[in-house]
């Protein structure tokens, strides 16, 4: 795992520099019908049936799902979730009607640790070989056995600059957590709220998975005084665009889509650190439609989809070419295209093992019950 983690955290410098972005590593590629180039016999087939999805609201091009089922002929059904958490409980919970589940980083490794998901092996899918050199060999599956990589990005602040000008003064994690400004938002993520409080309070990118109870007590101590609208992951882009929200934690991504609608928008890269994370496409044991999972997981391996994604989206992606069809916006927006005196904060999100989880969930959950 060592080795593994320092290959992601070299990602994660690779993917603070435009250079990333705008660099296309060629590969395979799907034909303009959307079949599969290069694909062998014993890649399945199926023009027929269903294939069920379990993502994130808001984070999948619906117009890509209709092109997929008139290339393939295969159904898309598409069912939603607010954190990997979320996620992982439905999977725990026994559920077997997910075909492909989108979690990130860490998440997958939660679940390949408990038996949740099933090997692919996507390197050997016919487009496979689309996969960034950057996107193999990371922590949470090395090999790429379980998961193929969806979209990439950080999580830090969004602003309205012109509708609450006080955003000037929100530097750090701290200033974020106790300006206490009207109309602020924070995402219901437990991961994301107390690492944030964690950096703010003092401790280290490097110990963000620490078991000292101390510095547990420290961030439920800042977080006591925090008392922003705690939101799913969906409406948050909607909330900034029609103004009920003017600050709010928000992934990188969601805040380029908001800035396509309120040109006052800003990412703020806290001044003690953020994560960055990447979201990857897997099969859940019990899937009931696993073909019909491999051959839409191989549809989007093609840059052209990859891109439409990203394009949707406002995130980057996993797949080797794609920036040839990616929109100029996205390019030269700096929430996307890390500035280069903002690459040291950038760090992997937490992968921490069980003890530090629980400590997670137990600042999160009590911060969560003094909000009513």
């Amino acid at each position: 795992m060592g080795s593994n983690k320092r290959r992601f955290a070299s990602l994660v410098a690779v993917a603070a520099t435009a250079t990333m972005l705008l660099s296309a590593c060629g590969g395979s590629s799907d034909d303009a019908s959307g079949t599969p180039t290069g694909s062998t016999a014993a890649f399945p087939t199926s023009g027929t049936g269903e294939v069920h999805l379990y993502n994130w609201t808001d984070y999948i091009d619906p117009e890509q799902l209709t092109q997929f089922t008139t290339d393939t002929g295969i159904k898309v059904i598409l069912d939603t979730f607010d954190s990997n958490e979320t996620a992982l409980a439905k999977l725990q919970s026994g559920a077997t009607g997910y075909d492909v589940v989108f979690p990130s980083d860490y998440m997958v490794k939660q679940m390949i640790e408990l038996n949740l998901l099933q090997k692919i092996d996507a390197t050997t899918f016919p487009n496979g070989g689309n996969i960034k050199d950057t996107m193999l060999g990371v922590y949470w599956d090395g090999q790429r056995e379980y998961s193929a990589p969806w979209m990439y990005g950080t999580t830090g602040i969004a602003c309205n600059t012109t509708a609450e000008p006080k955003c000037a003064d929100i530097k750090s994690w701290k200033d974020w957590f106790t300006i206490g400004l009207p109309k602020m938002d924070s995402l219901k993520d437990q991961t994301e709220v107390v690492s944030a409080a964690l950096r703010a309070t003092g401790t280290a990118k490097e110990d963000l998975c620490s078991t000292d109870k101390a510095k547990y007590a420290a961030a439920q101590e800042l977080l006591k005084g925090f008392k922003p609208a705690v939101i799913d992951s969906d409406s948050g882009i909607e909330r900034v665009i029609a103004g009920t929200s003017n600050v709010r934690q928000a992934w990188n991504g969601s805040t380029h889509r908001m800035k396509e609608k309120v040109p006052g928008v800003e990412y703020i890269y806290p001044s003690e650190g953020l994560n960055f994370w990447a979201d990857n496409m897997v099969v859940p044991v019990g899937a009931p439609n696993v073909d019909n999972a491999k051959i839409f997981i191989n549809w989007m391996l093609d840059p052209a989809h990859a891109a439409a994604e990203s394009n949707f989206t406002g995130y980057d992606n996993g797949v080797a070419g794609s920036d040839a069809f990616m929109d100029d916006s996205l390019k030269n927006d700096p929430a996307v295209v890390v500035p280069a005196d903002k690459t040291s904060l950038i760090s992997p999100t937490p992968a921490c093992d069980q003890e530090a989880r629980d400590l997670y969930t137990q600042v999160f959950t009590t911060w969560l019950g003094e909000q009513s």
